[in-house]
């Protein structure tokens, strides 16, 4: 670990900063001048002032993407604010070019307000194709993506909450695959109502799932006890199963098919997992230490394990769904990106691990399969098409 944390603070001081602006030709001559600034630059800004949509022919604007954080919530780390979360918005950047090609643009904000984030971001939308909001506590990210989807007509995504998903529903799939059960017809828990939580809960419901049951800090969500709860869980109480007043863990963890923890790290015990159906599928998500531990979750029976640590197999890992996700969304102009682009996402990555190859420690592809980013971009631009958000096809 100490070897770690020197070479990263070594590189990182080395680079000052992961991504840099490079222009597409020379400038070498005044003609070049004359044609790329004044005066040639006129037509194009002529062009876009008689048809605003002229601005995807002429500009970067249709492979651009801004991640915006006020770095309130950086993964693992908390609200250690916007200066401190820059490297993480420049790693995402980074990302963002190196998985699908698109230009993406670091923004860290000085501002906790949601109101005054979503001006923010309605503010830079004429720059912009998408925006990718990155670590911005809950509840606020939910309402702030919410507002933004209704109120622009380019993508909004929050990453935080539906890559994590998108990329769970697909794991999903192959390990009720690889058990021989039906996804829409198991027992779920999912531990933590927060971003992540929130989403998964959402897009399970939307896949078909019926037999879900959440637990957060205040313990296992009751809906009968909806209105001391959150707007977020609120809304997630229509999703949820029926529970017994007072319910634990352990009432809601027995003959359960599958756990999915983004919460707390040691909150499952071997015990739990035991009490689960045969052929259990846990993943136990919370960083940097997850809820129970690879070695002890298959110790204690489970069959199918998924952590977000790359020292495991069955990494659940986001960089599987955003690249692919907004460079579909951009190759169309979707106004948005909805919940069926998302499980068609899901499926699109689902659908890398054939049947031959599908085993207890391969349920999901690596981050760095190549086939990953066009899959996932071609099912989400095919279904924005197909339900009619995409500008074009």
């Amino acid at each position: 670990m100490d070897n770690l944390i020197e070479a990263s603070l070594a590189l990182h001081s080395k680079l000052k900063g992961k991504i840099s602006v490079e222009n597409k030709m020379d400038v070498t001559s005044l003609d070049d001048l004359s044609l790329l600034y004044s005066p040639g630059v006129a037509q194009p800004c002529l062009k876009i002032k008689e048809h605003k949509e002229a601005v995807y022919d002429y500009t970067w604007k249709g492979n651009t993407v801004a991640v915006v954080s006020n770095g309130s919530a950086v993964l693992g780390l908390g609200d250690i604010g916007p200066e401190a979360g820059l490297p993480v918005m420049e790693g995402k950047a980074m990302l963002f070019k190196a998985f699908s090609g698109l230009n993406a643009v670091p923004l860290v904000i000085d501002v906790n307000n949601p109101d005054e984030i979503i001006a923010f971001c309605k503010m830079i939308a004429p720059t912009f194709g998408g925006i990718n909001l990155e670590d911005i506590k809950a509840p606020e990210c939910v309402y702030i993506e919410q507002t933004l989807k209704n109120e622009l007509d380019i993508p909004v995504f929050h990453d935080d909450q539906h890559g994590t998903a998108i990329v769970v529903i697909a794991g999903l799939i192959n390990a009720c695959r690889l058990v021989q059960k039906d996804l829409k017809d198991a027992k779920v828990v999912v531990a933590g109502t927060g971003a992540a939580g929130s989403s998964i809960i959402r897009m399970l419901h939307v896949y078909g799932v019926t037999n879900i049951y959440a637990i957060n800090n205040l313990g296992v969500v009751d809906k009968t006890k909806r209105e001391s709860y959150d707007f977020v869980v609120q809304e997630l109480c229509d999703y949820l199963a029926d529970v017994q007043d007072e319910a634990t863990l352990s009432d809601v963890i027995q003959d359960a098919d599958i756990f999915i923890g983004v919460s707390l790290a040691n909150l499952l015990s071997k015990e739990n997992v035991a009490q689960m159906n045969s052929d259990a599928i846990v993943f136990a998500l919370a960083n940097p230490n997850p809820e129970i531990s690879y070695p002890d979750a298959k110790a204690a029976g489970a069959r199918i394990v998924g952590t977000g640590r790359s020292d495991y197999p069955n990494q659940i890992n986001n960089v599987l769904a955003f690249p692919g996700i907004f460079k579909g969304a951009l190759d169309v102009r979707a106004r948005q990106i909805s919940e069926a682009m998302k499980i068609a996402a899901a499926e699109g990555i689902a659908s890398l691990v054939e049947d031959h190859e599908l085993t207890e420690e391969y349920i999901i592809p690596t981050v760095l399969d190549p086939r990953v980013v066009g899959v996932v971009a071609q099912a989400v631009a095919d279904k924005a098409v197909e339900t009619g958000l995409a500008k074009e096809d």
